[in-house]
Order: structure tokens, then sequence, then C-alpha cells
């Protein structure tokens, strides 16, 4: 019973992080952050709006995976 919660848990969480991040903005302008776009790279930006939202629920649904992913892993051992 726990075994097949914790799986699907894992599952939900996978679909989860995937979705979110394919939702996610790019945070670079390709190769201009390479050549003259350096100082936004390394300067301190909040993400707002959607974005802070997006990136709220990709931490943790990694949270949820990776803590169902060692309780898994004890409990099946």
């Amino acid at each position: 019973m726990l075994h097949t919660i914790l799986v699907t848990l894992i599952i939900i969480a996978a679909i989860g992080i995937i979705a979110v991040v394919l939702l996610q903005s790019g945070k670079s302008d390709g190769l201009g952050s390479i050549t003259g776009g350096a100082e936004q790279l390394f300067g301190k930006q909040k993400a707002r709006g959607i974005d802070r939202v997006l990136l709220q629920f990709t931490i943790i649904c990694a949270i949820v995976f990776f803590i169902c992913a060692f309780i898994l892993a004890f409990y099946v051992s």
C-alpha cells in the first residue's frame, strides 16, 4: 500500500516538474549573454508574478520527489 502511494507521488511530482519547467520563461538572451550581456547574467533579478509561482511550484515538486524517492529506497530494502 505504501509502495503504491509513494510511486504514484513520484510520478505526479515528476510530471509536475516537467510541466512547470517547460512553462518557465528563459533566463538568458542566448549568445548575447555570453558576449555583451554578462552584467545582466550576474545581476540580482527577482522573479515576479507567474515566474515566482512557477519557481515555487518547481521547488515543492522537487522536494516531494526526492523525499518520496528516499523513503521508497529505504522501504524497499
